[in-house]
């Protein structure tokens, strides 16, 4: 069995899906690569047991057959070429390497060890444009939960209508509501997907504008980009209803500058208590002034910035991460701030910087402050 390839594209493709290889798995067998060779064809699968990747990639050859290979060696190993042809040659338990002059040989394994391709019967499907999928996935997948006792919390919500698409991520402290209204579908669909492909999926979409094709079975969703298909295992479980949380009625608007407000929020951080990460905003007019302490240390900040305020003055307390790491993914020069009363949740919303067809919605929760 013997093929040749670009060193450079196939490590693309093997980079690609070593992303879902599990190199730490009690099942060894996933820690390989199945190739598959057909004529001018290697097909390429990596899984976690969770999260399949499969890949095609062009290759000069008359052969077929399939085999293991190990993964993270491979890998490390064509990230030490420069860009050339290689010639692969499989014989018994080897794959023998072959540049220009070296030889370097791999222990393979048999392909039947491996899993099985998960085959999926799909009855509902969507079709998104790539970058849209990678945008709706960047906008929310940071606020995520990381509880394992609550796992519904851990993935993003993907909510299809004819009407609209939401996607949404919370942990309980705060909450990201990222919609579409481009997004064509015929009836509700609504599942909830893992972080962990999110990330790969994010990464891979990101740079290309061809449209992906999702399909959806009641345990999996198959996510097919040109000549490679992700399959994903899907949370059980009812989401919760996150509009019941978020206020409706917020009569004290804020509007700010968006890196301003975070450069400032970064240095009170510095000196927060480490344990609770509080700050405090005073809104007085139009004036906001942020204070943080750490009494155990005697450290404190008094930062005062100028914004535009509607509403009544007022004093509310935030964990100062997730209002950083909020606006760190608010692309807006402005922001809007909606408050109502100190114990209940802040709205932030973009000025600007949105498309006609989208909208963007972050809450978090407020914290008790201390005198």
């Amino acid at each position: 069995m013997k093929f040749i390839v670009s060193s450079g594209e196939l490590l693309k493709k093997l980079q690609l899906i070593n992303g879902v290889a599990a190199t730490n798995s009690t099942m060894l067998v996933l820690q390989n690569f199945l190739f598959e060779l057909s004529p001018n064809n290697l097909s390429i699968t990596g899984s976690d047991g969770e999260t399949t990747i499969k890949s095609d990639l062009k290759v000069e050859s008359e052969d077929s057959g399939a085999f293991l290979v190990q993964a993270k060696l491979l890998t490390d190993v064509l990230k030490t070429f420069s860009e050339q042809p290689l010639t692969f040659k499989k014989e018994e338990n080897q794959l023998e390497i072959i540049d220009e002059k070296d030889n370097y040989f791999l222990a393979t394994e048999d392909a039947n060890e491996y899993p099985d391709f998960p085959k999926v019967d799909t009855s509902k499907s969507v079709s998104i444009k790539a970058t849209t999928l990678a945008e709706a996935i960047s906008n929310t997948i940071f606020a995520t939960g990381n509880d394992a006792m609550r796992p519904i919390m851990t993935g993003v919500f993907f909510q299809f209508s004819p009407k609209q698409t939401n996607f949404v991520a919370t942990d309980a402290h705060r909450l990201v509501k990222y919609t579409r209204k481009d997004i064509e579908v015929s009836e509700d669909i609504d599942i909830i997907m893992p972080k962990k492909p999110l990330v790969l999926l994010k990464n891979s979409f990101a740079t290309t504008d061809e449209m992906v094709e999702i399909n959806f079975s009641e345990t999996n969703a198959v996510f097919t980009l040109s000549d490679t298909t992700w399959i994903c295992r899907l949370i059980d479980g009812k989401y919760p209803n996150y509009d019941a949380v978020i206020p409706k009625d917020n009569p004290n608007l804020l509007t700010i500058n968006t890196q301003l407000l975070l450069n400032s929020l970064k240095r009170a951080a510095l000196f927060s208590s480490r344990s609770t990460h509080q700050v405090r905003l005073k809104i007085d007019g139009n004036s906001l002034n942020i204070n943080a302490e750490d009494v155990d240390f005697s450290n404190k900040a008094d930062i005062t910035l100028p914004c535009d305020y509607n509403g009544d003055d007022m004093q509310i307390g935030f964990n100062t991460k997730f209002l950083n790491e909020m606006l760190s993914n608010v692309a807006s020069d402005e922001i809007y701030i909606e408050l109502s009363q100190p114990n209940r949740a802040g709205i932030i919303k973009p000025v600007d910087g949105l498309e006609e067809n989208e909208d963007l919605l972050m809450l978090v929760m407020p914290v008790m402050i201390n005198n």
